[in-house]
């Protein structure tokens, strides 16, 4: 014989009260919906629990030792919930970023993260382009967004990929092309990472497509930076094609670049982590980019 508990709390409710009208008020339903549920109950029980008195009700001998073990199992759930809740694991997932990600795939990711690790919060932490590990390599992130290649010690998740193009001041006379090859850009000055950020600098360089050294106008650690630069006058940026719509600035444009290998956007942990949040995390980041 199943019961439920919102039956037993009905029955507890009315057995406390001896009045059906304070009961229903108590417990939030109408006073028709719960002298039906009663006697639901009854029939599923084969006694009755209460007899009619013109107070109210009285419980029935069974209704009387039935009480107490109904109030029992109510608060016993009460507590295991409770202690099912306290067990949760709790902390704060930070998550490293090197650009703003956009592409559909942060907002969503989040939403099926905190669905699966309830009670974790979420710190989003901006890293410079010095870190190339995207704070990995010091554990000042959990996971972090960045572009391919990573420093070893870290596995990644390709997320997206996509082509290089440059962003350049609107007034640039290689502006007036729909795309520019890569030879076309080889005497312009860039904008370039900063030394440490090793390989990384090399790629976005376009080393990877280069038989001579490239001509380094500036170099900035940060996104603002960089189109700073580029609004100025002091030099063209290689940019993913996704990044050239978040990064949108008036006095600066973006065009396609040919002869280039494309870049690849990650999601990146340390090798060997598999604490639950970040496996969590990787996981919603994995079902995002299989259902775009």
């Amino acid at each position: 014989m199943d019961v439920h508990l919102r039956d037993l709390r009905y029955f507890v409710a009315v057995g406390e009260e001896l009045n059906v009208t304070r009961a229903a008020e108590r417990l939030f339903v109408s006073q028709p919906a719960l002298s039906k549920q009663l006697g639901a109950l009854e029939r599923q029980l084969g006694f009755k629990l209460f007899d009619r008195v013109p107070s109210g009700v009285v419980l029935t001998r069974q209704g009387a030792v039935l009480l107490p073990v109904a109030r029992e199992l109510i608060e016993r759930w009460n507590a295991g919930a409770e202690q099912a809740r306290a067990a949760a694991p709790t902390g704060t997932l930070v998550i490293g970023l090197q650009t703003a990600v956009g592409r559909g795939l942060q907002q969503e990711a989040l939403r099926r993260f905190r669905a699966a690790m309830p009670g974790w919060e979420v710190s989003l932490r901006l890293v410079g382009w010095d870190d190339p590990s995207g704070g990995l390599a010091d554990g000042s992130s959990d996971v972090a967004f960045i572009w391919l290649p990573v420093p070893p010690g870290l596995r990644t998740h390709v997320l997206a990929t996509e082509g290089r193009g440059v962003a350049m001041p609107a007034d640039h006379p290689l502006a007036e092309l729909a795309e520019i090859p890569f030879e076309a850009l080889r005497g312009e000055p860039f904008i370039a990472l900063p030394r440490a950020a090793g390989p990384l600098r090399d790629f976005w360089l376009g080393l990877d497509a280069r038989d001579d050294e490239p001509v380094v106008g500036v170099t900035a650690n940060t996104p603002e930076e960089v189109f700073e630069a580029v609004i100025s006058g002091l030099g063209v940026v290689l940019v993913a094609e996704g990044n050239a719509a978040l990064y949108k600035r008036p006095g600066m444009t973006y065009r396609p670049v040919t002869g280039l290998p494309p870049g690849e956007l990650a999601i990146a942990w340390r090798e060997g982590d598999a604490s639950a949040q970040v496996l969590a995390f990787i996981d919603a980041l994995r079902q995002v980019t299989t259902k775009v």
